[in-house]
């Protein structure tokens, strides 16, 4: 019986599996996951129709469960891929078909590494019903009090307190069975996160791409879509299709795209390749708010590299408008990290990135060596809170970004850099010059000189160069040790 005085009704009970192979593990974890949204969509569908419940409904998360019974060292030149020592390792396994790919991986390595087998069975945690049914557009969760009979006391809503974000925050966490995290997010943790990416970017979760571009700026969207309609009009490009914000995707370069009616809080767009290795663009507007929620949820995805690519105000007064800004350090004002990852962490550089970044700038621009020097600089880029930090006492706010040394100013990069080092992304930041506060240049109507608008046409171009470049990288090589903590999970 359950708490509610109702029998407890579940799918019929699965014993746990042993595999030596990757691809069946992945299978069997897809064949639970689809008997448990099945009995939950069927048991709420009929008494949402009218059907009187008689039992709770109760269905699980299918899980990962790994023994590693030596200390035997693993390739220390990789940062995924093992534990640190013996012990009993698991996790819960939500949208096994939307993660195929990463999970055969990160299992192939497990296995090979470790010389062990995966156990592949159902948790002990409840799968919500909300989450359940979220892939069928037919159903709908009502909210509570208007069903005749209170939802909680039938089926399993969604628990934040198991979403364990301690996890990625590296305190040491363990579940209550004792065993330790074998990946970064729970089940419960990446449904939320897909339901939150669907409402935010009004596009599922299944055409977002490995790497991901962030910009502040509405005019690089008309850029990425010309883009898009270039390569798609190219046989040899590699790009499939092209997502518009509401799943609209084409493949013809030539089909119109309507606008759509109400535009989500941030609109994101895909250009995308059949093997998920093509480019996300994510316009989160202004604010480090908008980055933390963007980059909260695409972290579940396990994007290979996330990059910004908006705009700044130049704090130098040799800058130009229009020039560029390659961030290697960065000052943290923002605060809207403080309580997940202190200010003194430093955000490290990281090389892969980098050098993608300045060979983009490189290949596009024409422009090489010392003569890069002429539109690009790198640097500390400072994010804080208040945009309009220049209206008041400038005395405190120009100290400090004259110690660290700070060359822009925006509000969202340092954000998005943090949470990447957070949640084992890559990261990286470049930014285009909009205005110069401090030396009497505002962003202000008839300002910008052509040079910066070439510059601007430029920039999303080198974002996207700069992915290609990664895409061609290995994905042990892009995955720096620099980003992991010295207890890690053996999943990315």
């Amino acid at each position: 019986m359950s708490d509610t005085g109702f029998k407890l009704e579940t799918p019929p009970h699965r014993a746990p599996e042993l595999f030596s192979d990757a691809a069946a593990a992945v299978q069997r974890l897809e064949e639970l996951y689809v008997e448990a949204t099945t009995f939950l969509t069927s048991q709420f569908s009929r008494v949402a129709g009218g059907a009187k419940p008689t039992a709770r409904y109760r269905a699980y998360y299918p899980e990962i469960r790994v023994v590693v019974a030596s200390y035997a060292s693993s390739d220390s030149r990789l940062s995924f891929g093992h534990v640190s020592k013996p012990g009993i390792y698991s996790t819960t396994i939500t949208r096994p078909d939307l993660f195929r790919n990463y999970l055969t991986f990160q299992l192939q390595q497990l296995i090979a590494n470790h010389d062990i087998k995966v156990g592949i069975g159902p948790s002990q945690t409840p799968l919500p019903v909300h989450f359940a049914v979220a892939n069928d557009d037919s159903i709908t969760v009502p909210q509570e009090g208007v069903m005749d009979y209170p939802l909680r006391d039938v089926f399993d809503v969604p628990d934040l307190s198991t979403t364990h974000d301690n996890i990625v925050n590296g305190s040491e966490f363990h579940y209550e069975d004792g065993s330790g995290p074998l990946a970064p997010f729970t089940a419960q943790r990446i449904d939320y996160s897909l339901a939150r990416l669907s409402h935010y970017t009004a596009t599922d979760a299944d055409h977002f791409q490995n790497h991901v571009l962030f910009t502040n700026y509405q005019f690089y969207v008309s850029e990425f879509e010309a883009y898009a309609r270039t390569q798609l009009a190219d046989p040899d490009s590699g790009y499939t299709s092209f997502v518009s914000t509401g799943n609209v995707e084409i493949t013809d370069p030539e089909t119109p795209i309507d606008p759509v009616e109400k535009m989500p809080q941030m609109p994101t767009y895909h250009l995308k390749r059949a093997d998920g290795s093509g480019v996300t663009l994510v316009n989160i507007g202004v604010g480090p708010s908008n980055a933390k929620t963007a980059t909260d949820h695409i972290a579940v995805l396990r994007p290979h590299a996330w990059i910004m690519v908006g705009h700044c105000a130049g704090l130098r007064n040799s800058q130009r408008l229009g020039d560029f800004v390659l961030a290697h350090a960065y000052l943290r004002e923002d605060h809207v990290l403080d309580a997940d990852l202190p200010v003194w962490v430093p955000i490290p550089a990281l090389a892969e990135i980098q050098t993608s970044l300045e060979g983009a700038v490189a290949q596009v621009t024409q422009l090489e060596g010392y003569e890069l020097k002429r539109i690009m600089r790198t640097g500390t880029v400072a994010t804080i809170d208040n945009r309009n930090w220049e209206l008041r006492d400038q005395s405190g706010p120009v100290q400090r970004l004259s110690q660290s040394r700070a060359v822009g100013l925006d509000m969202e990069s340092a954000t998005i850099a943090a949470n990447g080092f957070r949640f084992r992304v890559p990261y990286g930041t470049l930014l285009c010059v909009s205005d110069k506060p401090l030396h009497g240049e505002l962003k202000l109507p008839g300002m910008a000189s052509d040079f910066y608008k070439s510059q601007v046409s430029r920039h999303l171009l080198i974002g996207i160069r700069a992915m290609e470049i990664l895409r061609e990288m290995p994905i042990e090589r892009i995955h720096s040790r620099k980003l992991r903590s010295f207890e890690e999970t053996a999943f990315l």
